[in-house]
């Protein structure tokens, strides 16, 4: 395993997006069972970082990782998320207010078996509370010893600056991968100067940069991506003829799809820590081959100039949600 840092927490080059094993992907949840043995594969490898957040199940997932961790808390960085789940009977779809974030932090800590979660990030930014606010509850926390670090989820440039001025931000998340690239707007730049850390989530497009998923049909009618626009009829057949590109560089490289498309991201930036999600140990442990994978220039240019995918990431209403 290689080894990079998102503030001071030293993080595993790749981590574990834990979401679909409990959350939206209804077709390839799996038996508690089953996901602890993936965890625990996981970290046999030395995988470290752990992502996951009171939305998904809603909170199951964290209980998930906090039956799994049981005895092995100490060798994961532990990150989870607040804020898309209101406790104060706020009917938005976020809730930042000191008080739901306090009822999260306690429910949370209880969900996952711990006394401190290590990555504390804020799901989505509340425009109804200044981030300045938020922060300094988050500051609190940190002083209490509840949380170890702050991190913001889906932020724009001028929250990023506004946060981090109360407290240290220490790493952000967002969407990004071969065809999700919103960050280079300037985000990326931000997080450079201000020594941020970045995590990409679903850096493999839910599935389909891996070259698995040919048709809607493996996946259950009430599967999340059925909605993605990306996943749309007509959509999903010309992501599909783009994804050749990837393809080629796979074969030239003995790769896979999915290797390729982690590679690139790896190689982009030696200190971001990509998330990608999967509840199979093979699947594990081909994401992790991409650790040894070793793209050439030219392979690099290519797949970065890779046609932008057809369709949002998220849908017109998801998208809402995100700070820009």
């Amino acid at each position: 395993m290689k080894y990079t840092a998102l503030g001071d927490l030293r993080v595993s080059r790749l981590g574990l997006g834990c979401m679909g094993m409990s959350h939206l992907y209804t077709g390839h949840s799996i038996d508690n069972a089953s996901a602890v043995r993936t965890l625990h594969r996981a970290l046999d490898l030395g995988v470290t970082h752990l992502d996951t957040a009171e939305l998904y199940g809603p909170l199951s997932n964290e209980t998930l990782l906090g039956s799994a961790l049981h005895g092995r808390r100490d060798d994961v960085v532990l990150a989870t998320k607040f804020g898309l789940r209101s406790h104060t009977g706020k009917k938005a779809p976020v809730d930042s207010s000191e008080l739901s974030i306090r009822i999260a932090v306690e429910g949370s800590l209880r969900r996952l078996q711990t006394d401190r979660i290590d990555l504390y990030y804020q799901h989505r930014v509340d425009p109804d509370v200044p981030i300045e606010d938020v922060m300094g509850t988050l500051s609190a926390l940190v002083d209490e010893g509840k949380i170890r670090h702050v991190g913001l989820s889906e932020a724009g440039k001028g929250t990023i600056r506004r946060a981090h001025a109360v407290h240290p931000v220490a790493a952000v998340q967002s969407e990004y991968s071969l065809w999700s690239r919103d960050a280079d707007d300037g985000t990326l730049d931000v997080l450079s100067e201000l020594g941020i850390g970045f995590v990409p989530y679903s850096p493999l497009n839910r599935g389909l940069l891996t070259g698995k998923i040919r048709s809607l049909d493996p996946l259950d009618a009430d599967d999340w991506r059925r909605t993605n626009p990306r996943f749309l009829p007509g959509a999903l057949e010309r992501n599909l003829e783009t994804l050749r590109e990837v393809t080629v560089v796979a074969d030239e490289v003995s790769a896979t799809e999915a290797q390729v498309a982690l590679a690139w991201l790896l190689a982009r930036d030696p200190s971001w820590s990509p998330i990608p999600g999967t509840t199979r140990i093979d699947h594990l442990e081909e994401d992790l081959g991409a650790l040894d994978i070793v793209l050439s220039d030219a392979q690099m240019q290519r797949l970065t100039d890779i046609a932008p995918a057809v369709g949002g990431h998220h849908t017109e209403a998801q998208m809402q949600l995100f700070d820009r």
